[in-house]
Parts: C-alpha cells; sequence; structure tokens
C-alpha cells in the first residue's frame, strides 16, 4: 500500500478513543486494507473478519502474537483467501495527556521494530503460513502512543494508561504468501549448513531471535535441522 492512500485513512479515522476499544491505527488499516467496494466487521461463521475485500479477500490486521488466530483464520481460509496485516513499529513517539485531555509531554521511545519482530508474533503459530491461501503482509510503521496519567495504568508505566496508537507514518510493506518468502531472512545459500550462532553474526541480530526464527522456519518446513556440531543444532535451506 502507498503512503499517501495510508496517512490518508489515518487521518481520516483518527479518534482518541476507537469504537470497542479499537485503537485508530487498527481502524486505519483495516479501512485501508479492506478497499473501496469491501465491507468491513463481517460476520464469518463464528468469528468476525476485520473486512472482506470487493474481490472476496479476508483481511485481519492483528498488532499481536498470530497464535490466538489459528482457529480463525482455519475458519475463513476454508471460505477464501485470507490476507493478515502485521504492523511492526519502527519509531514510537509517546505522547502523555491529564485526565482533562491537557498534553503533558512526549518523549521517543528507545524501543525500535524491525521485519525480525514478525517471528515473535509467528511464535505462537508457525504452522499459519502452511495454510493454503493465507497471506501475511508486514507493514513497517511509525506511530503516536497517547497515553493518559491517571494511575491506572501498568506499574512499569508507573500508573500510566495507553488510551490509543495512531499511525504517523509508513516505511514498506512485505508481502509472505509462501514458505520460501521466508527465506529472504536467511543468509545462505541453499545447501550451506549454519548454526543459531551463525544466523546471529552474519544477520547481525541476537541469538534470541535467532531461536525464533529457526524455530519458526522449521515448523513452517522452509528450513531442515540436519544433526548437531558439538551442542549446536545445524540447519540447511
Amino acid at each position: 500500500m502507498g503512503k499517501k492512500s495510508l496517512l490518508a485513512q489515518a487521518q481520516r479515522f483518527r479518534r482518541s478513543i476507537g469504537t470497542k476499544n479499537e485503537s485508530s491505527l487498527h481502524r486505519a488499516l483495516k479501512f485501508q486494507y479492506t478497499g473501496t467496494g469491501g465491507k468491513n466487521e463481517v460476520q464469518v461463521g463464528e468469528y468476525v473478519a476485520d473486512g472482506v475485500r470487493k474481490d472476496g479477500e479476508y483481511i485481519e490486521v492483528q498488532t499481536g502474537s498470530f497464535g490466538p488466530l489459528k482457529k480463525k483464520i482455519a475458519e475463513f481460509a476454508s471460505r477464501g483467501k485470507v490476507r493478515i496485516i502485521h504492523p511492526i513499529t519502527v519509531t514510537k513517539i509517546i505522547e502523555v495527556y491529564d485526565t482533562e485531555g491537557k498534553f503533558l509531554y512526549r518523549r521517543k521511545s528507545p524501543s525500535r521494530g524491525t521485519h525480525w519482530d514478525l517471528f515473535e508474533a509467528l511464535l505462537h503459530a508457525p504452522e499459519l503460513p502452511l495454510v493454503k491461501g493465507v497471506t501475511i503482509e508486514a507493514v513497517l510503521i511509525d506511530t503516536i502512543e497517547k497515553r493518559v496519567k491517571d494511575g491506572k495504568g501498568a506499574w512499569r508505566r508507573k500508573g500510566i494508561s495507553i488510551r490509543d496508537k495512531e499511525l504517523s507514518a509508513f516505511h514498506e510493506s512485505i508481502e509472505f504468501k509462501k514458505p520460501k518468502d521466508y527465506l529472504r531472512f536467511i543468509p545462505f545459500k541453499k545447501g550451506a549448513e549454519f548454526t543459531v550462532s551463525s544466523l546471529a553474526d552474519e544477520a547481525g541480530i541476537s541469538k534470541w531471535i535467532a531461536r525464533k526464527v529457526l524455530y519458526v522456519l522449521t515448523k513452517m518446513k522452509a528450513v531442515k535441522r540436519i544433526g548437531k556440531k558439538g551442542n549446536a543444532w545445524v540447519y540447511v535451506r
């Protein structure tokens, strides 16, 4: 999706509190990807799809783990094509307000998302990409997170509650239709052997992330575990 169209949707649907606690970010992506002529909040069996495009493709926006989606996506996929939209926040600006809505301050979050975060979402649903007709689209964006200093939030935020999340910028989207599409994350040629450590070194990621990547890719049969060298498992594409 283009930057202008995504940002236009974000501006159009931006509100302080979303319907049914839906964030402005979720709403903007839902309307954008459903497209002109599509329908939102469509009952599909015992589930509700975020949208159904004019061409019949089901749209589901998921910001967190894909684990809770397994049965829902299976139901949608039994009826047609499905597209899961997974937003990944590259840069997050945090704005804090008091309970009357007065702006207090803003700051930039030190955390930065990358396309590797997709494997965190897939960790509890690693075989989801094997479901026929399912496309996963990772959308790299910047967001504004609005918080309220109301004393009701988590202790790690010192009682400050998250009120809403908004789309502020769009970087790129990466589409995954088949398990082989995920091999873009493996910087080794076909037949080359590698381990968690060598993947971490070559890709410039932590071993913790590399373990998640290889667990997911093994489950979806994009890579294969072939044995051990010492205490390390060995993989090939």
